[in-house]
């Protein structure tokens, strides 16, 4: 991919190698177990609770890995470019592009469809015990039809008599996403004017092919298994949030693009103040990243509003559960063009390591111009990504809230359906989940630095006792760059791991040993208030972090295009430095929260029982 710049239209050329990783991400989900109709949903808790911990720790430990390697010795004490084969930790920086960006994303992503399913099949579960018998069915596996198998939940429903319905699961999100990602190219007859054409408009425009394919096939599905001839506008309904959630989907790229783009005015500020120095440039950076989490909220709460209204009126008379199950069809509409969202971020690092490669083969300048504003595209696409990945997880999160409510009230015998926060044990409980958003942010960024900081004094060493690097006499030890930052991600995440698995159980079982209260159920009550100010909080943050590290990267890829100084200016040089303090904002600590968001979901589903 390195001599992309000299073979015609760019996009044609990268984006090809995302493609399959997104097709063959969404045909790995589960199968399931034959049981009875209204325990099916729970066989799966233990399935999404582990892609949970995966994908934890694919994330946690890529993140560390990835920004550990890129050091700032080569490029600001040594001055030498970036991507430099003279710099010791340049493969490491490399392999870990590939380590966080493409794997620890795609467990990511798997994980948010995971949990989704999940979620989605316990709402249905509960709500098909208010529906006809020869319904209900359609309401448990709706799931499956849009990123489940075909075949599996064709012969796994026999049982259940659903017949034709079954079989018309036909992995939507494969189809649409296939179908979109093979319409991407670039306008035909482009030839040398190629230069011009803005790759992000190419990949947005076969994305906007999916939207519209993934629509007609939401509405299609919901007419299929969603119909009952006791409520036979119910499937329209739930269409509606269905396309709810598609369009939730659509802004939340939109919104990232605007704040992460440096075509646009957030990016570009940061690059105006990092005219006058470092400080000025972070501020900037953290102000941008701040602002940004305004829309998403937004977007969110209006989101999850009208999918549970529009769920709610689907039967005539209101209905707390068609409600929530609207919400679950708008989570699964978000993610029905998954697969075409992760082969955008894939993009990212193919585009990083071309880079590479052509500043380590020395190939010319031009070349390396294209792929900077590829670079600078898959940037934006990874951040995409990020805020597509977060905007499902606080879906997600509400429906696993819900499911967890539903669990506890199965296993305390009445209906739980409220939380009462004035409760000191409950309030406690959601002051202990807040905190530990933070906490465990920051475990992450200590698990980079100390991390780093061994590649630092590798590399300085290495300069120090082989000073033919820099002449090219000598080269550089690049195996013991990667030993290192091998050995400390896997060191690292350890700490923060564990925290994010175990303090929610704790917190349950403390105060529910503890509590003077006579209800048997603060425990879980607890659990369920950290829940909600740990997901509120850590959606949030995420967004922060998430958009201030893309913003900070593109404001140095702005610069270095030639404004305001270009390559090796004062102001690129505290460009450099937002850049460092955003990478594990937005490759490490940003994306680790999303998985632990979900896991602290789950895990009190499977051990609820010790806190009741």
């Amino acid at each position: 991919m390195a001599d992309v710049g000299r073979r015609g239209p760019v996009a044609d050329r990268i984006y090809p190698e995302g493609r399959w990783k997104g097709l063959l991400k969404g045909s790995l989900k589960g199968t399931i177990e034959e049981a009875a109709l209204h325990q099916l949903p729970f066989l799966l808790v233990g399935y999404g609770f582990g892609a949970s911990f995966v994908a934890l720790f694919a994330q946690l430990g890529g993140g560390i890995y990835t920004k550990a390697a890129d050091d700032m010795v080569g490029k600001v004490e040594s001055d030498i470019p970036e991507d430099d084969p003279r710099n010791p930790a340049v493969i490491a920086d490399l392999v870990g592009d590939n380590v966080g960006d493409c794997a620890g994303r795609g467990a990511d992503l798997f994980e948010s469809i995971a949990g989704e399913i999940l979620a989605a099949m316990i709402l249905g579960g509960t709500l098909s015990q208010q529906l006809p018998a020869d319904a209900a069915s359609g309401y448990v596996l709706f799931p499956l039809a849009i990123h489940g198998a075909a075949a599996s939940a064709s012969y796994r429903c026999e049982p259940y008599d659903c017949g034709v319905r079954c079989a018309a699961a036909l992995r939507m999100d494969i189809i649409v996403s296939g179908i979109g990602i093979m319409m991407t190219e670039s306008p035909k007859g482009a030839g040398k004017s190629a230069k011009n054409i803005d790759p992000m408009e190419v990949l947005k425009s076969g994305y906007k092919i999916s939207v519209g394919l993934a629509a007609v096939g939401i509405v299609i599905l919901c007419r299929l298994l969603l119909y009952t001839d006791a409520h036979p506008t119910a499937w329209m309904y739930f269409s509606v949030c269905g396309l709810v959630g598609l369009g939730t989907a659509f802004l939340f790229i939109l919104v990232t693009q605007y704040y992460t783009d440096f075509n646009y005015p957030p990016v570009r500020q940061i690059a105006q103040a990092s005219l006058t120095g470092h400080g000025t440039n972070v501020i900037a950076g953290m102000s941008v990243g701040m602002q940004a989490t305004a829309a998403p909220s937004a977007i969110i709460c209006v989101a999850l509003l009208c999918s549970y209204k529009t769920g709610m009126s689907a039967f005539g008379a209101p209905s707390a559960s068609a409600g929530l199950f609207g919400t679950a069809v708008a989570t699964m509409g978000m993610l029905s063009t998954v697969v075409f969202v992760l082969a955008m971020d894939v993009f990212g690092p193919i585009t990083d390591n071309a880079g590479g490669i052509v500043e380590m083969s020395e190939q010319p300048e031009s070349v390396r111009d294209i792929t900077d504003s590829l670079d600078a595209v898959g940037n934006t696409t990874k951040a995409i990504t990020k805020g597509f990945s977060v905007g499902s997880a606080s879906l997600a999160c509400f429906l696993l809230f819900s499911a967890f409510l539903d669990e506890v009230s199965e296993l305390a015998g009445h209906k739980v359906d409220a939380v009462d926060i004035s409760v000191p044990e409950v309030f406690l409980g959601g002051i202990a989940g807040a905190t530990l958003v933070f906490y465990f942010s920051g475990q992450c960024m200590t698990a980079v630095g100390s991390a780093a900081q061994e590649v630092v004094n590798n590399v300085r060493t290495q300069f120090r006792e082989r000073p033919g690097i820099m002449d090219g006499s000598q080269k550089p030890d690049y195996a013991s760059c990667v030993t290192i930052v091998t050995q400390a991600a896997l060191r690292e995440m350890v700490a923060p791991g564990i925290v994010a698995t175990t303090v929610p159980l704790c917190v349950g079982f403390f105060f529910r040993l503890t509590s003077s209260s006579n209800d048997k159920l603060i425990g879980a009550k607890a659990i369920a208030s950290f829940l909600m100010f740990a997901t509120s909080s850590g959606v949030l943050f995420a967004i922060f972090l998430n958009t201030a590290g893309g913003a900070w990267d593109n404001a140095k890829k702005y610069i270095e295009q030639g404004v305001h100084g270009g390559k090796g200016s004062a102001a690129h040089k505290a460009a450099v430095t937002g850049d460092t303090v955003g990478d594990p904002s937005k490759d490490t600590a940003g994306p680790s929260l999303h998985a632990p968001g979900r896991g602290k979901e789950l895990a009190p589903v499977l051990l609820v029982e010790g806190s009741i």
